[in-house]
């Protein structure tokens, strides 16, 4: 019982009992090349989230190695994300300005309230909260995220005025002066990183792959790209001295060694306002990590415990939290890297965190001169592939109300901000859900020839009977839309005197609740007045032993409720003669 509780709390002890010597080499080779990518974009999603470079790199140390002990995924790799880092810094733009004390003690404080939502997920299993994050609302919210952070590194990229405005840029006044607002050679410092980025993207691993001692590690390597340019971008500010002479930001100074743990200063009203943030950041957070982790562990056949993750991505936050980090969750691009590398276990997070502890402790003056422009061409390549314009038009083109919840949770997040328009689509997604699950699917059907076999009478061509009204209803009944069926019997019953006889066929049926058992009640009464029966066909034996319990069933007749459709239609058919219905098409 012990141990089964131990593997459950820290599902670390599960892979460390079968580790061998051959798994490590993976692990190590998966750490570096994993540490070479994080590094670069720690920096740059912190500067991202308006916080000071080191912050990101704090976030890298302690959340890997707290989620490697409690995650369930053995190669997600942890730490700050683009989106998430957009998310903070909007929520933390309404408590301080950016650069201050009190801007980064509320990102602290903010990195322990998600760390908590995620402990008060995993302790009451309300993981399925995600699920009303629904694909298409995540891939509006994600798009428009994408643009958001694009416009947001403008001003490192090209080295623009830091007061420039969204505004300012959009005016008459801007344009005119276009060539006074922006610094050329940053610009071209910039655009010279995207290009390298981008080729390094597309064609670094094919030449990897042409190397044959790089050949099996060519897919991790491909991904030092961030890494490589930013060494050549320094590497040019530092020749030519560009900090002096042309006034390109540099990140400056970073603070020496390791983080040490501290407890923040908790303001009450601070974390009033960010409440909201917090708990929206969690969702996305484990909306986004859950995904990237299942693909994952689905490549190797591996299990993952999605309540698990919630500890796991708890603990790590609350480590950055404590070590003076920003929020972290599981990052797509990084713990591809990780997986491509060899990673076999999450020995490869503790080895990257421990290169960046060491990168912290003895290299950080080697960071000085790194230009802010390569940071934000690392950001603006990383959200290339978040706008999703085909995944939009599919939505669209397959189910109008799924492109209907994207479009508009594009729209509200982008001219509303990201909380408001974040929760427009959700309610958006949850109304059109309950909109259809009104309205359930209901069918009309007949005989196939003399088979046991029933299928709508407008796609098929059947044997119906005038009296019997079949009816194949194909979702479960529940408050919501027992009215529906309600009100569609009744309809069909006033517009066919001859119905003397309603089939209902239950096979698609799992679950009626109180509210509909109440209708059917009712119903039953209705038709009764109107001299016609109801019957029912293929309940399943879950439903039925409810509807067994109710006064209506218990009650009923012997012909109320029969095994299969044929044996309702052999017993009921008898009142009548057959019609042939003869649709137009038929699938």
């Amino acid at each position: 019982m012990i141990g089964i509780t131990l593997n459950r709390l820290l599902p670390a002890t599960e892979w460390m009992k079968v580790y061998q010597r051959k798994t490590f080499s993976g692990d190590l080779a998966a750490g570096i090349i994993t540490a070479i990518l994080l590094i670069p974009q720690a920096m740059a999603y912190s500067a991202l989230a308006g916080l000071p470079p080191e912050i990101g790199l704090y976030a890298s140390i302690a959340p890997p190695i707290l989620y490697a002990l409690f995650g369930s995924s053995r190669t997600l790799a942890v730490g700050p994300v683009a989106v998430a880092s957009l998310m903070v810094a909007y929520a933390l733009s309404t408590i301080a300005v950016q650069g201050t004390a009190e801007y980064l003690a509320s990102a602290i404080i903010l990195s322990l309230m998600i760390g908590l939502c995620f402990l008060v997920i995993a302790a009451l299993r309300l993981g399925f909260l995600t699920e009303f994050l629904s694909h298409p609302v995540m891939a509006g919210f994600t798009s428009a995220a994408a643009i958001m952070i694009a416009f947001s590194q403008l001003t490192p990229f090209a080295g623009f005025d830091q007061r420039l405005l969204f505004t300012d840029f959009l005016s008459s006044n801007f344009i005119s002066d276009i060539g006074a607002r922006l610094n050329g050679i940053t610009l071209s410092l910039g655009a010279a990183s995207i290009t390298l980025l981008y080729l390094a993207r597309k064609f670094l691993g094919t030449l990897l792959a042409s190397i044959p001692f790089l050949a099996p590690l060519a897919v991790g390597l491909s991904k030092t790209g961030p890494l490589l340019v930013l060494i050549l971008m320094t590497s040019i500010v530092i020749i030519f001295d560009l900090d002096q002479t042309n006034a390109v930001q540099v990140i400056g100074i970073i603070p020496e060694g390791i983080p040490s743990l501290q407890v923040p200063g908790f303001d009450f009203a601070v974390i009033q306002q960010l409440g909201p943030s917090a708990l929206l950041i969690t969702l996305i957070s484990y909306v986004e990590s859950v995904a990237i982790a299942k693909v994952l562990a689905s490549k190797r056949r591996q299990k993952l415990d999605v309540n698990q993750e919630a500890w796991g991505l708890g603990f790590a936050n609350l480590g950055s939290g404590f070590t003076g980090g920003s929020p972290v969750c599981g990052g797509f691009s990084r713990s591809v890297v990780n997986f491509s590398a060899g990673a076999n276990t999450q020995v490869a997070a503790i080895i990257t965190a421990g290169i960046i502890g060491l990168t912290l402790a003895f290299f950080t003056p080697l960071f000085y001169y790194v230009p802010k422009t390569v940071l934000a061409a690392i950001i603006l390549v990383a959200i290339l592939d978040l706008v999703d314009v085909k995944g939009f038009i599919k939505n669209l083109t397959y189910d109008k109300a799924d492109g209907l919840s994207e479009g508009v949770t594009f729209i509200a997040v982008l001219f509303l901000g990201i909380e408001k328009g974040l929760t427009i689509g959700i309610l958006l997604s949850l109304g059109l859900h309950f909109w259809r699950s009104s309205r359930p699917h209901i069918a009309i059907v007949g005989q196939v020839g003399d088979t046991q076999h029933f299928r709508n009478i407008l796609r098929h061509k059947v044997k119906t009977y005038p009296h019997l009204l079949a009816l194949r209803i194909d979702e479960s009944l529940f408050f919501a839309n027992a009215s529906y069926l309600e009100n569609f019997v009744l309809n069909e019953v006033a517009a066919n005197s001859e119905i003397t006889d309603v089939l209902f066929i239950c096979s698609a049926i799992n679950a009626i609740d109180g509210s509909a058992l109440h209708t059917l009640e009712m119903l039953h009464d209705e038709l009764r007045d109107a001299n016609v029966e109801l019957h029912f066909a293929e309940v399943k034996g879950p439903v039925m032993d409810r509807l067994a319990e109710s006064h209506f069933f218990k009650n009923r007749e012997d012909d109320t409720v029969f095994l299969s459709t044929y044996d309702a239609f052999k017993h009921l058919s008898s009142k009548g003669n057959p019609l042939l219905n003869d649709p137009e098409w038929s699938i």
